[in-house]
Formats: structure tokens, C-alpha cells, sequence
């Protein structure tokens, strides 16, 4: 019961936190006479959601399919790699350090080299927002798969386990502590790759949208659009926290 009261609590701090963030935009603008092309009211910001020219519906269903495909591309394969890579050290010295070095390469600049060799779209987006939320989430993964007692797994090697039950019953629930502070991670990452490219080239989405409103300094449609990426961010990074709590003990979680 203790525990549920101090959840409910921390809940309804994180509300406050919000409302009163909400009320000092409002009085920065109002207060302060702000002109509405710089900064719009929360009222203003909320009656650009109900302009039908925007098509918010399927904008933010285009960001979100790009965010979330991108998001899980990179768990599976940052999965898959750091799993390979406690299977074979020769491997990982040799294919890490080039990952390493692709990681170090700017995503925009990778921008348009995507676009040439996908068109525009969801999946180059996809891609982008991909190639960001990878690297996290293989390096936590390989960490927490190392973290493993060796006894322990020469002790299932003795029993004849084989590979894939050394990692679906060992090496997989000792990581997951790992592989959740990497998704955690992730999941921001994953929301600024699709929206960098969506930004550099793309037809559709919510930053489509804003480079397209900005032009005529619509600014409460900008703010409607940032707002419903955060939203989008906020959903995924949730969903994240949920399957932790469902997942693992909590005095096994890794800030």
C-alpha cells in the first residue's frame, strides 16, 4: 500500500510539473505581450489541431510509424549484434570498432545519401531513426550479456544447454536490466532521427509539416507539431517503462 501511495505521489508530481509549466507559458505571453508569430498562447497552439488543412491524423501516424519502426529495427538488431558478439570475440573486435566509427559519422549528413539510395518516404526515415537508437542499445545489451557469471554459464554448458538456451534462460533475464536502460535511451533517440529526416527530405509527417507552416509563420501549428512529436516520444518511452516494471525487479534496474 506504502508503495502504491508514494507511485500515485510521484505520478501527481510529474502532473504538477506540467500544469505549472503550462500556466507559465501562459503568463509569459500574457504578460509580456508576446506577439503571436513568436510565441502563440496554449490557447492558440490548441485551436491549430483543429485545422483540417494540416491533416494531424495522418501526419503524426506517418512520424509515429517512423519513429516506433525505427525504434524496433534497432532493438532487434542491437540485440542480435551484441549477441553474436559474446559468441565470438574475434568478431566483435573486428566489427565493433568499424560500428564505432560509423556511429561517429553526423545522421544529417548521412541525410541525403539516404534519400538518394531510398527516395523520400517512411522508410528512409525510418532508417534514420534507426541508425540513431542502434548504437545505445547494442552497447548496454553486450555490457549486461558480459555481466553474466561465467560459472554460471559453464554450469549450463556442462548440462549440454545449448546457445539459444543459454541466452533465453541465462544470459537474456541477467541483461535485461542492460538492454532496458539502452532502450530507454533509444526511444529519444529514435524520435530525433525521424524527425531529422523528415526534416532533410520527406512528403509527409509532423516535420514535414513544420517546415512547411514556417514559411508562413504559422507558429501555434509549429508548437501543435512539436507537441505531438513529444507526445509520440512520451508514448514510446512509456510503453519502455512499462515492460521494465513487468519485466524486471526493480532492485535489478539500472538508472
Amino acid at each position: 500500500m506504502d508503495r502504491l501511495n508514494s507511485r500515485l505521489g510521484q505520478y501527481a508530481l510529474g502532473i504538477a510539473a506540467h500544469l505549472l509549466l503550462l500556466l507559465a507559458w501562459y503568463l509569459f505571453v500574457r504578460l509580456g505581450e508576446v506577439p503571436k508569430f513568436v510565441m502563440p498562447s496554449p490557447a492558440d497552439t490548441l485551436a491549430a489541431l483543429f485545422v483540417p488543412n494540416y491533416d494531424w491524423w495522418h501526419n503524426a501516424l506517418v512520424t509515429g510509424t517512423e519513429i516506433f519502426g525505427g525504434y524496433a529495427l534497432a532493438l532487434v538488431v542491437g540485440v542480435a549484434l551484441a549477441l553474436v558478439f559474446t559468441w565470438s570475440k574475434t568478431l566483435e573486435a573486428l566489427v565493433l570498432p568499424l560500428l564505432v566509427t560509423l556511429n561517429m559519422v553526423p545522421k544529417v549528413a548521412l541525410g541525403p545519401l539516404i534519400i538518394v539510395w531510398f527516395k523520400y518516404g517512411v522508410f528512409p526515415n525510418t532508417i534514420m531513426a534507426f541508425s540513431i537508437a542502434v548504437f545505445p542499445i547494442l552497447l548496454t545489451t553486450a555490457r549486461g550479456l558480459r555481466e553474466i557469471e561465467p560459472e554460471l554459464l559453464d554450469l549450463v554448458r556442462s548440462l549440454r544447454g545449448s546457445r539459444w538456451q543459454l541466452f533465453t534462460k541465462i544470459q537474456l533475464p541477467g541483461a535485461l536490466p542492460y538492454i532496458f536502460s539502452g532502450m530507454k535511451v533509444a526511444a529519444i533517440l529514435a524520435v530525433a532521427g525521424a524527425v531529422v529526416g523528415e526534416f532533410l527530405g520527406s512528403d509527409r509527417g509532423l516535420g514535414y509539416l513544420m517546415l512547411q507552416v514556417q514559411v508562413t509563420l504559422d507558429t501555434p501549428a509549429m508548437f501543435m507539431a512539436v507537441i505531438l512529436i513529444t507526445l509520440l516520444g512520451m508514448l514510446l518511452y512509456g510503453l519502455v517503462m512499462l515492460l521494465e516494471r513487468l519485466l524486471v525487479a526493480k532492485d535489478a534496474r539500472v538508472s
